[in-house]
């Protein structure tokens, strides 16, 4: 299951500023999750610093993913707006403490407390354990997240 966090949805109707994902310098990165986490269940946390447990992935060689390419677009025919943004990938990515459960989009500010979550995202794949090979994340053609 995907969702997008509550807060996020709200400031975006506020119009903030810091949650402008089509703005040149928006700084939009991925972060891979643990079966431990509640990311995936605390819908109304606004940034990633108020995740009561993280578990953010602990396997070797990883590290939180900026997202290239980042796109804001009018689907006119299904009646939405859909973010998208470059395939990630993590080289050699080693096994964790525990299986990947998900991943978090969110857009860095200058540290946790002051990121704003976006989205939990739990597509095909999850969970997973690393296993020393590279794991590439190919998003949906319909974009990443999709406003409806």
């Amino acid at each position: 299951m995907s969702l997008v966090y509550t807060p996020f949805k709200g400031d975006i109707l506020r119009g903030a500023a810091s949650h402008n994902m089509a703005e040149a310098g928006a700084d939009a990165r991925i972060l891979l999750a643990m079966t431990n986490t509640t990311f995936d269940t605390e819908q109304d946390d606004e940034f990633v610093g108020d995740t009561t447990t993280p578990d953010e992935y602990d396997g070797a060689a990883y590290v939180r993913k900026n997202l290239g390419s980042q796109t804001v677009t009018d689907d006119a025919p299904n009646d939405r707006g859909e973010f998208d943004g470059a395939d990630i990938q993590w080289v050699t990515l080693g096994a964790g403490t525990r299986q990947a459960a998900g991943m978090v989009l969110f857009i860095f500010i200058t540290n946790d407390a002051a990121s704003p979550l976006v989205a939990w995202i739990d597509t095909g794949g999850f969970p997973f354990s690393g296993n020393g090979g590279n794991v590439d994340v190919a998003w949906n053609a319909e974009g990443i997240v999709q406003a409806t």
